[in-house]
C-alpha cells in the first residue's frame, strides 16, 4: 500500500492497492481550501461480482463528510461507511464504480490508510489494462481558491455590454456574471447622465426610450450599495447588428487546374489576449472544398483571428497536407493552461505555417494522392498561442491513420472523419477532446496543456476490450455534459458515452445519426436526457434518453436516415422541451406523445425575443414558434449560412449582452461577419451562459463537423425555477 498525506493547502492522492484478491480503492482529493475538501472514490473490484455494495473507511484527522454524490455515505466518529445507489448497485469481475464527496477538516487532512469493501480489506494490485494518466506537467497550486470562488476554471470576461436600436431607442444589456447570482445591482449612464432611477436589480438590461441612436454607455456594478467601476464603452448595434470587417483569402488553382475562392466559415470565440472581451477565431473554406466521399483536389484551409473591431491578429496556413471539408479541420479555442488567455488547437501536417509563419515538418512534401486524398504521411496536433499564433506544442495526432482500410473502406472516406471538443474531465480544468471515426472504429483521445506543453490524459478505442459497444455508435457531432452528476463531465460520442476516466460509460447500440442534442430537457426528472436522430433503417428513427445510463425513455419507430432533430423548449403549452425530426410527424413532449403541428425548421435555436422559451433559428432567419405558424423576429440582411444545406451561422450563442443568444452570418461577399443582438427587453435575470461549463464547452465543440446549438446544463424555458449557482472561478 502506498499513501500520502494531505496538507492544508495541497493536493494528493492515495491508492489503497497490492496485493489480496478483493477489491482496490482510488482516493483521490480533487480539491482543497480551509476547512474543506472535496474528494472522489473509484472502488474496483478484484473478486466475483457484487450487486449491492458498501465500502468502510476511518478517518484519523477528525474528517467530516458533509455531502456525497453517486452514494449515500453515513458517518459514525471516525468510522464512514458508503452504500450504493440504484444505478450503481453490481460491480462485475474487474468492474468499478465510483462516487465522490465534500468533507470539512481541522488542522490535517490525513487520507484513510485502508478502506474494506462488503467487509473485505481492499489490498488488490490495479487491472493490467487500466488507463494510465501522466503525471502532470505543473505542480497543482499551493493555493487552490476558497470554496466561495469554486472548483471549475472560467473566463474572466468584462461587461460584454451593446446598445441596440429597438424602435426609436436603445436596447442596452451586459453581462452578469456566474459569480454574481445574487447582490449586485448596476446603474446605466448615458455619457455622464445615470438613465436609471434606482439601482437595476432585475434582468441585466435596459431599454432606453427615445434614446439617440449612437449614444455611448457604460455601466457600473452597485454592490453593498457601493458603485464599482465603470464598464468599456458598449459596442454599437446601430441598424441590429455589428459588421467585423474581415480580409479574405487570395484563391488559387489546383494541380488539376481548377479555380477556387474563398469564403467565410465557422467560426468560434475566445479571450485570446486576456482583457475580458472575446475575439473571433474563423475558418476559411475554398470553394472547392470536399465531403470525404468526394475524390478531388482542395485548397488550403486558413484559420485566421479578428478583434470585434476587425483587426486580423493572425492567420494560420494549413497546407496542401490537410484536405478542406467539414469533417477535416475542426479547430477549438479555450484557455487550457488557465493563463486568462484562450489557446487554439487543430490538425496540422507537413506544410502548416503558423500565425508567425513558424513551418510545422517539410514544406516541399505533397501526399495527396491522384483522387486529392491525403491518406500518407505524418500527422500533427498543435496547440497554437492564441495571442499570436504562434506555435506553443506540437505533437504526433492521437489516434493514428493507422491502416486506412480499418475504418470501413479503402479509399479514404472513413478514415478521415474527425471530431473535436473540451471537456472539464477532472472537474476543474479543460482538457482537449480529438477523435478519428464513427461509422466502424471510433478513437478517442484526451490532451491536457499545462507549462506549454501537450500531454495524453488517455486515448478511448473502440477496438480494445470491453470497448466494442462503441464501435459504430458516432455521429457527425459529439457533446460535452456532466451525465452521471459527479462534478467532471463525460464525452457523448452518438449513441455512446465515454465516461471521464476514459471507460466506456453506456451505449444505446442504436447506431450513428445526424443530429443530437443533451441538456436538461426534462425538468421534471433528475438529471440530463439525449434526443438523438439515427440512420439506421433496423433502428429507432429517433430517440429520448437518461444521458446517465442510456435507457431510452422514448423512440419512434424505424424509418432510415432521419436527417435532422432538435429538441428544446419552443412552446410554453407543453412542460420541458418539445422534440421533433424530419422523419416523424408532429411535435413530442417529453413523454414522447404528439402534441402538435411540427415546427417548419429542424435546425438551430437561439433565446432571442424576452421569454424563456427558445427560438427557431434556421439558415439567415429566427422564427417563433405557434400552434398554428411560426412568426418571423428576424430575416438576416445581405447575410449567408453556412455548410450548404445544413444552413447554419458561423456561430451562434451568448456572446455578448446578457443571456440571450446572437447569431453570427457571413455577409454575401464574405468582406464581414455580422453579429445579430436582440432588440426585445426581458425580465428574465440569468448570468451569462457563458459561465455555465456545459454551455461554455457547447460553443468550443458547434464548430465540429455537423454544427449543433449549445445547451446549458440546467432548464432554460417556460416556468423555469432559478438558475443554479454555478461552482465557478475566474481566471
Amino acid at each position: 500500500m502506498t499513501a500520502a498525506t494531505v496538507v492544508a493547502g495541497t493536493l494528493g492522492t492515495v491508492v489503497a492497492s497490492a496485493a489480496a484478491v478483493g477489491c482496490r480503492v482510488d482516493y483521490q482529493i480533487t480539491n482543497q481550501w480551509q476547512g474543506g475538501f472535496g474528494a472522489n472514490v473509484t472502488v474496483t473490484n478484484l473478486g466475483d461480482p457484487v450487486n449491492g455494495w458498501a465500502l468502510t473507511w476511518s478517518y484519523a484527522g477528525g474528517q467530516q463528510v458533509t455531502q456525497a454524490w453517486n452514494a449515500v455515505v453515513a458517518q459514525s466518529g471516525a468510522q464512514v461507511t458508503a452504500r450504493n445507489v440504484d444505478h450503481n448497485i453490481a460491480i462485475a469481475t474487474n468492474g468499478s464504480a465510483s462516487f465522490g464527496f465534500n468533507g470539512s477538516w481541522t488542522g490535517s487532512n490525513p487520507v484513510p490508510g485502508s478502506f474494506a469493501l462488503n467487509g473485505t480489506t481492499c489490498t488488490g494490485a490495479p487491472p493490467t489494462d487500466e488507463p494510465t494518466t501522466p503525471p502532470p506537467t505543473t505542480p497543482p497550486p499551493t493555493t487552490p481558491p476558497p470554496t466561495s470562488a469554486g472548483v471549475v476554471q472560467m473566463e474572466d470576461l468584462d461587461r460584454g455590454l451593446i446598445s441596440v436600436r429597438s424602435g426609436s431607442g436603445n436596447l442596452v444589456s451586459w453581462r452578469l456574471l456566474g459569480t454574481e447570482t445574487s447582490g449586485v445591482a448596476f446603474n446605466l449612464y448615458r455619457g455622464s447622465t445615470r438613465v436609471n432611477a434606482s439601482p437595476i436589480t432585475g434582468a441585466a438590461n435596459y431599454l432606453d426610450s427615445g434614446a439617440a441612436a449612437g449614444s455611448a454607455y457604460t455601466v457600473r456594478a452597485v454592490v453593498g450599495g457601493a458603485e464599482q467601476a465603470a464598464s468599456a464603452p458598449a459596442l454599437q448595434f446601430g441598424a441590429g447588428y455589428l459588421d467585423v470587417p474581415l480580409q479574405v483569402p487570395a484563391g488559387g488553382t489546383t494541380p488539376s487546374g481548377e479555380s477556387y475562392s474563398y469564403s467565410a466559415s465557422d467560426a468560434s470565440v475566445g479571450d485570446l489576449n486576456g482583457d475580458g472581451s472575446y475575439e473571433i477565431v474563423l475558418r476559411w473554406d475554398p470553394s472547392n472544398a470536399k465531403d470525404n466521399s468526394q475524390s478531388g483536389y482542395t485548397g488550403n484551409v486558413y484559420v485566421d483571428a479578428y478583434t470585434l473591431t476587425g483587426t486580423r491578429l493572425w492567420r494560420i496556413d494549413l497546407g496542401r497536407n490537410i484536405r478542406a471539408g467539414a469533417h477535416y479541420t475542426q479547430f477549438q479555442v479555450y484557455d487550457y493552461d488557465g493563463d486568462g488567455r484562450a489557446e487554439v488547437a487543430m490538425k496540422t501536417a507537413d506544410g502548416t505555417r503558423s500565425g508567425t509563419g513558424q513551418l510545422i515538418g517539410s514544406s516541399s512534401a505533397d501526399h495527396r494522392n491522384s483522387s486529392g486524398y491525403v491518406l500518407s504521411g505524418p500527422e500533427y496536433l498543435t496547440m497554437f498561442n492564441g495571442q499570436t499564433g504562434a506555435i506553443a506544442s506540437t505533437v504526433n495526432y492521437d489516434p493514428p491513420r493507422g491502416t486506412v482500410s480499418s475504418w470501413g473502406d479503402s479509399y479514404g472516406n472513413r478514415v478521415d472523419r474527425f471530431l473535436a471538443g473540451t471537456a472539464y474531465l477532472d472537474g476543474q480544468r479543460p482538457s482537449l477532446i480529438m477523435a478519428r471515426g464513427y461509422y466502424t472504429r471510433a478513437v478517442i483521445a484526451a490532451w491536457d496543456f499545462r507549462n506549454g506543453t501537450l500531454t495524453k490524459r488517455w486515448t478511448f478505442d473502440s477496438n480494445s476490450s470491453g470497448n466494442g459497444a462503441a464501435a459504430g455508435q458516432g455521429n457527425h457531432q459529439l457533446s460535452v455534459a456532466d451525465v452521471d452528476a459527479d462534478g467532471r463531465q463525460e464525452i457523448v460520442y452518438g449513441a455512446a458515452t465515454i465516461d471521464d476516466n476514459g471507460r466506456l460509460l453506456h451505449s444505446t447500440g442504436n447506431g450513428h445519426g445526424d443530429a443530437m442534442h443533451v441538456g436538461d430537457l426534462d425538468p421534471g426528472r433528475a438529471g440530463l436526457e439525449v434526443f438523438k436522430v439515427d440512420e439506421d433503417a433496423s433502428k429507432p428513427s429517433s430517440y429520448f434518453a437518461d444521458a446517465r445510463t442510456g435507457q431510452v425513455l422514448w423512440s419512434t419507430p424505424a424509418s432510415g436516415d432521419n436527417g435532422r432533430g432538435v429538441s428544446a423548449d419552443i412552446w410554453a403549452g407543453s412542460p420541458g422541451a418539445e422534440s421533433w425530426s424530419s422523419a416523424v410527424a408532429g411535435l413530442a413532449n417529453t413523454r414522447g406523445q404528439n402534441v402538435g403541428r411540427k415546427p417548419s425548421s429542424a435546425n438551430f435555436l437561439a433565446w432571442w425575443d424576452g421569454d424563456p422559451v427558445r427560438e427557431l433559428l434556421d439558415g439567415t432567419k429566427i422564427d417563433k414558434y405557434g400552434t398554428g405558424g411560426e412568426t418571423r423576429l428576424l430575416d438576416g440582411s445581405g447575410v449567408g449560412s453556412n455548410n450548404g444545406t445544413k444552413s447554419t451561422p458561423a456561430l451562434s450563442g451568448d456572446i455578448l449582452g446578457d443571456w440571450r443568444e446572437e447569431v453570427i452570418w457571413r455577409t454575401t461577399d464574405s468582406r464581414a461577419l455580422r453579429i445579430y443582438s436582440t432588440p426585445t427587453p426581458t425580465s428574465t435575470r440569468i448570468y451569462t451562459l457563458m459561465h455555465d461549463p456545459q454551455y461554455r464547452v457547447a460553443i468550443a465543440w458547434q464548430n465540429t463537423a455537423y454544427n449543433q446549438p449549445p445547451h446549458p446544463g440546467f432548464f432554460i424555458g417556460s416556468g423555469m425555477g432559478t438558475p443554479p449557482t454555478p461552482d465557478i472561478h475566474l481566471r
